[in-house]
């Protein structure tokens, strides 16, 4: 069997007498000794380079992206004969480490300090705010409610350190329920669920059902203190709506590691946009496991057995 793996991280992947592996650069066309590859594994490719091997790898049997959300090759052209299996359980402690982060950040205002800071300024404002009764509350996760939108393997890991820093977790998904001991409802709720929110955490993927699942309407839903937190995919939310709200005072905050269109123009409003902190897609910027992910269905994949993680087939 001929295995394409890319060369933008290290992957030690044990294969069989017989089989060639070939590292190739997954920002450039494949080259022709390449073509009649069963197997691809995929992380940073461009979009370029994955419509290529759609069109020229014949013989593909099988897709393994190591990222967590698989639109990227979902959307490449791959025919229906390619299984094509998702990263996901990878980035699940890096992404739940940095959406506390960017929840962290947010709430104790980081972003307003930092600046501060910068200009030799000892801010006091923010301390006056964080103190006042009224207030108080908004700078802690002790005692708020947090919503997690999109309860999979990565809110399974979240959700413990929220509720560890005195916060109550309430998960949205598919088909409510208990999940991993935490409540957990579904879109149909989420009117309900919404007005409660202190802070909501989408970890949504990206897919024609969730494109702007944040709109207008929905954030008008939340309390005008609310935070909100993106580290799912950038497509989920209508950011015209969220930049609208930000500005006219709301929402309380928001902080984004993803956007629709990456990287994020120069043009774009959410920049400058108050309250509002950027980082880009950093949240799960190295596969764990990976390897062993790629061995298991790998053999898999010889044994005639479902593999892990199927999106497609």
């Amino acid at each position: 069997m001929k295995i394409l793996l890319p060369d933008t991280l290290p992957l030690d992947v044990r294969v069989d007498p017989g089989d060639e592996v070939v590292v190739y650069d997954p920002t450039a066309p494949l080259p022709a000794p390449a073509r009649d590859a069963e197997a691809l594994v995929v992380w940073g490719n461009t979009p370029e380079n994955l419509a290529d091997a759609a069109r020229h790898l014949t013989a593909l049997r099988w897709v393994q992206t190591l990222a967590a959300g698989p639109d990227a090759v979902l959307g490449a052209g791959f025919g229906p004969q390619v299984t094509i299996t998702s990263g996901r359980s990878l980035h699940d402690g890096p992404v739940a480490e940095h959406a506390l982060a960017l929840v962290l950040a947010s709430l104790r205002r980081l972003d307003v300090l930092g600046a501060a800071q910068r200009e030799h300024r000892w801010d006091t404002a923010v301390n006056g705010a964080q103190a006042a009764p009224e207030t108080a509350g908004r700078y802690t996760l002790d005692g708020a409610h947090v919503v997690i939108w999109g309860f999979g393997s990565i809110a399974a890991r979240l959700a413990p350190l929220l509720v560890g820093l005195g916060a109550r977790v309430t998960g949205v998904a598919s088909s409510r329920g208990e999940r991993h001991g935490f409540e957990v409802v579904t879109d149909d709720d989420l009117d309900e669920v919404l007005p409660t929110a202190d802070v909501l955490v989408s970890l949504l993927p990206a897919l024609p059902a969730t494109r702007h699942a944040l709109d207008a309407a929905r954030i008008d839903l939340l309390p005008d203190h609310a935070l909100f937190v993106n580290v799912g995919r950038g497509a989920t939310v209508d950011e015209d709506a969220l930049v609208a709200a930000l500005r006219e005072g709301r929402l309380g905050g928001a902080a984004l590691d993803v956007t629709e269109t990456e990287p994020l123009p120069a043009a774009s409003p959410l920049w400058d946009a108050p309250r509002l902190v950027l980082t880009p897609h950093v949240a799960g910027n190295r596969p764990q496991g990976a390897s062993a992910l790629v061995e298991e269905n790998l053999a898999a994949l010889r044994a005639g057995r479902e593999p892990r993680n199927v999106v497609a087939r």
